[in-house]
C-alpha cells in the first residue's frame, strides 16, 4: 500500500524545540518523511508538556518505525532506548480483556454469565444480575473510578462488592471504573484457578511473543524500567493497590506493544483460540455517541475526526456516568475501525491506536502524565498524515 504524507505538521512548536537523545531500534525502518513527521510532532509535544522522555513506535504496512527521545531517569541522565520499560496505566485493561476473552474462547468462562457465578462470596448480591461482559465494559450499574479509601485489603474489597448498590440498572450506563474491569480480571483468574500474573504470562504475553511485558518487573530488567515524573518533577513509580495488575499494572516497551497491536490488525498467523480471543476484545458491546465500548479497547468507525476522538476520550466520558445503548448482537470485529486506549499512572502517560484496514498503528509511551487530549491530537495527526495514494 503506497502512502503520501501531509506537507504541514499542523502543530506549532511551543517555546524552544526539545533537544534530547534520539535512537533507533534494531528492526526499525528508515523513511525521511516519516522521520520528519514524527520528530516535529513529538518534539513539540514534549516541549509543551515538559515530558522528560518518550518512546514512540509506528507500524505501517507491516514495517516498524521506532523513535526514542529524552531520558528515562533524570537524575542519572539515562536515555530512553528501545529497551526502556514504561508503565501503561489503563492500557493494561486491554490485556485484562484479552485474558478474559481467552477464557471464553477456551470454553471456561462465557462472558454472558453472571459475575456471582464465579465467586461464592458474591452469591445473593447485586452481582447475581451483573454479567461478566458488563463488568468488562464498565456497565455494571455505576461502580466508581476507584475503590473508596477505606477499602484496603482483599477481605474489605469483597465486603465492598457484597454490599455495593448500583445507581443504574446493569447495561444502561457506562461508568469508567477500575473496580469494574478489575473484578472481571479477578473472576477470570478465580475461574482458571491460577494467579492472575501467571495466567497473563501463560495465555497472553508468551503466546503473542511479548518478551518484555511484565506485571512485576524482574530484577534483571530493573535498569530498563523508567522513572515517571510528577507535575512537580518528583521521580515516581506506581504504588501497589487493590486489583492493580488487572486495571493498570502492565509495564512494557514499544516493541512489545507494536507486536500486540499488529496481532490485532492481522491475526492470521495465530492459532484459532488466540484469533478468537483478539476478535472478542475488538467486538463492540455498548455505544455512547460515536464511541463504542469493546473489551478494553474503545472503537470508532473509520475514518474518524479529531473531534469524535476528543469527545470519546473526554473527562466527561472518564469521570461521569453516560447513557449506553446495548448492541445486540455485539458489533463484530471490523477492519474499518479506529481502536484506541489511553492510560496513565502518577508519572506516566500512554496512548495506543490502530486501524486494521489501513494496517497502521501507533504507540506513544511517556514518563509524565500529560493530558489525554494532547496525546490524541498528536497521534491523530501522525496517523492521518499516512494516506492512501489515489
Amino acid at each position: 500500500m503506497n502512502r503520501i504524507f501531509a506537507a504541514k505538521t499542523g502543530l506549532i512548536i511551543a517555546g524552544s524545540l526539545f533537544i534530547g537523545s534520539f535512537s533507533w531500534a534494531s528492526d526499525e525502518q528508515n523513511n525521511p518523511q516519516i522521520d520528519a513527521l514524527v520528530n516535529d510532532t513529538i518534539k513539540a509535544l514534549m516541549a509543551e508538556h515538559r515530558i522528560p522522555g518518550m518512546a514512540v513506535a509506528l507500524s505501517v504496512d507491516g514495517k516498524r518505525y521506532y523513535f526514542n527521545y529524552g531520558v528515562a531517569d533524570q537524575a542519572a541522565n539515562t536515555p530512553v532506548t528501545a529497551d526502556t520499560l514504561f508503565e501503561l496505566g489503563s492500557v493494561s485493561k486491554t490485556f485484562t480483556a484479552a485474558l478474559g476473552a481467552y477464557a471464553q474462547a477456551s470454553g471456561a468462562l462465557p462472558l454472558n454469565d453472571s459475575a456471582s457465578q464465579y465467586l461464592p462470596a458474591l452469591e445473593g448480591s447485586v452481582f447475581d444480575d451483573v454479567s461478566l461482559v458488563e463488568l468488562a465494559t464498565y456497565t455494571a450499574g455505576g461502580l466508581p473510578l476507584q475503590f473508596p479509601d477505606d477499602v484496603q485489603d482483599e477481605d474489605e474489597m469483597l465486603d465492598y462488592y457484597r454490599h455495593w448498590q448500583p445507581d443504574y440498572a446493569p447495561g444502561t450506563h457506562r461508568q469508567y471504573s477500575n473496580p469494574s474491569i478489575g473484578l472481571f480480571g479477578y473472576l477470570t483468574a478465580q475461574r482458571l484457578g491460577e494467579p492472575y500474573a501467571a495466567l497473563m504470562e501463560e495465555h497472553v504475553f508468551s503466546p503473542l511473543g511479548l518478551e518484555h511485558s511484565y506485571l512485576e518487573v524482574p530484577e534483571e530488567q530493573q535498569p530498563h524500567y523508567a522513572y515517571g515524573y510528577s507535575k512537580d518533577d518528583e521521580a515516581v513509580r506506581v504504588n501497589p493497590g487493590l486489583l492493580d495488575a488487572q486495571a493498570y499494572g502492565v509495564k512494557t516497551n514499544t516493541a512489545d506493544m507494536l507486536t500486540f497491536i499488529e496481532a490485532h490488525m492481522d491475526s492470521s498467523a495465530l492459532d484459532e483460540t488466540l484469533r478468537e480471543t483478539l476478535e472478542t476484545t475488538q467486538m463492540g458491546y455498548f455505544s455512547m455517541g460515536d464511541m463504542t465500548q469493546a473489551l478494553g479497547w474503545e472503537r470508532y468507525a473509520y475514518p474518524v475526526t479529531l473531534d469524535q476522538l476528543r469527545a470519546g476520550n473526554s473527562l466527561e466520558m472518564a469521570l461521569e456516568a453516560n447513557e449506553a445503548r446495548r448492541l445486540q448482537p455485539p458489533l463484530p470485529a471490523s477492519q474499518d475501525v479506529w481502536f484506541n486506549k489511553t492510560g496513565s499512572t502518577g508519572g506516566f502517560g500512554a496512548y495506543v491506536a490502530f486501524v486494521p484496514s489501513q494496517q497502521m498503528g501507533i504507540v506513544m509511551l511517556a514518563n509524565r502524565n500529560y493530558p489525554n487530549q494532547a496525546r490524541i491530537e498528536a497521534a491523530h495527526h501522525i496517523l492521518t498524515a499516512l494516506m492512501d495514494t489515489p
